[in-house]
């Protein structure tokens, strides 16, 4: 799929059909991530893969509308990149870079995702026991959307809008 026409095609899944990701698939959007670039290539992420029964541990905590497979981004920001001028720490924006790698990735692969920012950092590390050293960035829902789900329009401001002069 071409660039314009994929990121046109990508929209917010809220509705997932019980069919799981392939492994080929899975493996796909984690190279994806792994190919982001980040700030000194210091890549402060990684990504904890939730599938199966383990999704039921974020009931509560996150929605992600059934989606058969979620991809916890987590960020390290004692190993990420630091601005010098303003102490600027790269460590989430790298994580962010990965994300959106993944998203239009599973998109390509016929995937559907929910890019998820609601969430409590502190209880996803709890109920994932995940290490003080890394926190949860960011979720991702992926799956294959419901049949029959209406794509929402994508309403967006015009380039006039959008740049500085």
């Amino acid at each position: 799929m071409d660039f314009s026409k994929l990121i046109r095609t990508r929209y917010s899944v809220r509705e997932y059909q019980a069919i799981p990701v392939e492994e080929d698939k899975k493996k796909a959007l984690l190279e994806a991530a792994r190919l982001a670039e980040t700030a000194a290539n210091k890549q402060p992420y990684r990504i904890l893969v939730v599938e199966g029964n383990d999704t039921k541990k974020l009931d509560g905590i996150a929605d992600i509308y059934g989606a058969p497979l979620v991809f916890i981004i987590l960020a390290n920001r004692s190993s990420a990149w630091v601005r010098p001028f303003d102490k600027k720490n790269y460590g989430e924006i790298d994580a962010t870079i990965a994300t959106d790698y993944v998203i239009l990735q599973a998109t390509e692969l016929g995937l559907g995702t929910l890019w998820i920012g609601y969430f409590d950092p502190k209880e996803v590390s709890k109920k994932f026991e995940i290490s003080e050293d890394w926190e949860p960035i960011h979720i991702v829902a992926i799956g294959y959307a419901k049949q029959g789900e209406e794509k929402p329009v994508k309403q967006r401001k015009s380039l006039e809008e959008i740049q500085f002069k």
